[in-house]
């Protein structure tokens, strides 16, 4: 039981933190000693007490002696308990917050790559489940093994000083088979947790999909067809811990058949070494008390290789996690600060990683600081992605991109995420109140800038005509809102920080034309000096750019002022003319 993938593989993975914390666990240990020789004292008075019964010489002095012995033996176990639970599982739990601390940072540095690789229920099954069971190892692990050598071997070493050094060998002879079972269970056990974690992973992740997306299910009615697909997935996953539980519950029969036998030798032996006067009744009676003592750690032997092999499956989970590393990162002595907003736009061409397809080529613009640059296209024709490139989600790609003159891949992360306010497609609202919502980048602004970005955005009106105003709670991803007032408050969230780049990504997709026109006018005053850039379906968002480039399938195939564009009479001049006339119709039909 000492190698492989048993107690001394997963006790060597975590060595690290045992190093770390090794005073803690050394007085645990030290604790839990103290706490098995006090164990001792038990089976030895009651076994001295029957001798003196039994020869007629007990006194009350005696057994005061004896009994006040018995109560010193328990108010110092209770002592010693104390101390070891405070330090092995003050450990276990000092492991589970930096663990804890330092996947969630690690979520926190990687990039899109890795989250399309992994989904969101895989990676809350690793930082909920397998954090759970790795921190048993360094609390209820640590515990059975230390605890399960320690009692088991004092108790035998005081069987043969205190009974019969020939009875303890005879009686422990069924011993060697439980570390046998102990050994082949646990390697099924690995196997089949190991499935187990990875079914949970896929529950998790159905059950987070469908809490999500709960209004498409019903809008569409397919709500018996996914109550009937999570109930296939639900089932996959209680027979798959079946299997589990059927080979974790062999270990206390196992143990319990071994403990029997070693009792019957125990009896049978023990009797025959008394009726020949090798032994006294008391020490028979004490003999047997040992080997009762020898349950716990007979016992905690089939629960040290489920705790292991529960917890070396999951922190080899976590640790694959752990060990991927971004593509994204920042040089060494990168810069901090941009100097200035002018962005010079040269990409040869861009392939998302795992694609053959190339999704962007010969995309080359110059975007002057304060000025506005309009980008429109069919959907999926590439524009978003080059929003992407600019926030260095991918840094893999031919050409380069720079702002204030530096390559991008020359600045921090930080430096220029700080330096642009960025309004995504898909407005993430957090459940909190209105106000930290919009100043969720910037907790110090005060309630005039609040408002001062709600205004900007045309959210204001709206804010104050919730019941709590600006302390109204939007719910989860914003639920208690309409689409029009999700993007509105994004925008808002972004225009607080006063960024040096503003990035609008079909942002304005969900208001109307009159809302649109008042951000429009809103940003533009607010922004002279500063630049922008609107990525749009609805050509009114950038009529009034400095620059408009019309992107199809990954290039670039118009580019001009709104004007030059109507005047060139192509795809743009085309679709102005669609949108015009349904906007009319529309206005009409109203």
């Amino acid at each position: 039981m000492m190698n492989g993938g048993v107690p001394v593989g997963i006790f060597k993975k975590l060595g690290w933190y045992f190093k770390q914390e090794k005073k803690r666990y050394i007085i645990g240990v030290l604790a839990l000693v103290a706490t098995a020789l006090v164990n001792l004292i038990p089976p030895r008075v009651i076994g001295i007490l029957a001798d003196l019964f039994d020869q007629g010489h007990l006194t009350g002095s005696a057994a005061w002696w004896w009994i006040g012995t018995l109560l010193t033996a328990g108010i110092l176990q209770y002592l010693f308990r104390f101390a070891w639970r405070n330090m092995i599982w003050g450990g276990a739990a000092k492991l589970e917050k930096q663990l804890r601390s330092r996947l969630f940072w690690h979520f926190m540095q990687m990039d899109d790559t890795f989250f399309q690789r992994h989904r969101t229920g895989d990676l809350m099954a690793h930082a909920t489940n397998d954090l759970n069971a790795v921190q048993n190892v360094a609390g209820a692990g640590i515990l059975t093994f230390a605890d399960s050598i320690i009692t088991g071997g004092s108790t035998l070493i005081a069987m043969m000083i205190f009974v019969d050094w020939r009875l303890t060998l005879v009686a422990i002879i069924p011993l060697p088979l439980l570390a046998v079972a102990a050994r082949r269970l646990g390697m099924k056990l690995h196997a089949a947790f190991s499935e187990s974690q990875a079914a949970f992973s896929r529950l998790n992740d159905k059950t987070q999909e469908s809490v999500s997306g709960i209004k498409v299910i019903k809008t569409f009615g397919q709500d018996k067809e996914d109550v009937a697909d999570f109930n296939r997935i639900v089932d996959r996953t209680i027979n798959i811990n079946k299997r589990v539980n059927r080979i974790d519950s062999l270990f206390d029969p196992v143990t319990s058949i071994i403990i029997g036998a070693t009792y019957v030798i125990a009896i049978i032996y023990g009797g025959t070494l008394v009726n020949a006067g090798t032994i006294t009744i008391g020490s028979l009676i004490s003999f047997v008390a040992y080997v009762n003592a020898l349950v716990w750690p007979m016992f905690a032997i089939g629960r040290l290789f489920n705790v292991i092999e529960r917890g070396n499956a999951s922190y080899d989970r976590v640790h694959e996690l752990l060990q991927e590393k971004s593509e994204v990162v920042n040089k060494p002595h990168a810069l901090t600060t941009l100097s200035h907003s002018n962005i010079d736009y040269a990409l040869d061409s861009f392939t998302y990683p795992g694609s053959d397809k190339v999704t962007l080529q010969d995309i080359h613009f110059d975007l002057p600081e304060g000025h506005q640059l309009g980008i429109v296209g069919r959907v999926g024709a590439g524009k978003t992605t080059i929003i992407k490139l600019l926030l260095r989600e991918f840094d893999h790609y031919d050409g380069v991109i720079k702002i204030g003159g530096r390559d991008i891949r020359d600045y921090t992360l930080e430096a220029l995420h700080n330096a642009i306010g960025y309004v995504p497609q898909d407005n993430f609202l957090f459940s909190t109140d209105v106000r930290n919502n919009i100043r969720f980048s910037a907790y110090d602004k005060d309630q005039p800038a609040v408002e001062a970005a709600a205004k900007t955005s045309a959210i204001h009106d709206d804010i104050l005509q919730f019941a709590d105003q600006y302390d109204t709670l939007v719910g989860e991803k914003g639920v208690s809102l309409s689409g029009g007032q999700k993007q509105r408050l994004s925008i808002a969230r972004a225009v607080i920080t006063e960024p040096d780049i503003l990035i609008m990504d079909d942002a304005l997709s969900a208001v109307d034309a009159k809302t649109e026109e008042q951000i429009l006018e809103g940003l533009q005053a607010d922004r002279q000096d500063k630049t922008t850039i609107i990525v749009a379906q609805r050509l009114s968002s950038v009529m009034h750019a400095d620059e408009i480039l019309v992107v199809d399938d990954g290039r670039i195939t118009e580019r001009g002022t709104h004007d030059q564009l109507l005047a060139d009479n192509g795809w743009y001049a085309e679709m102005w003319s669609e949108q015009q006339l349904t906007q009319s119709l529309e206005r009409s039909d109203a």
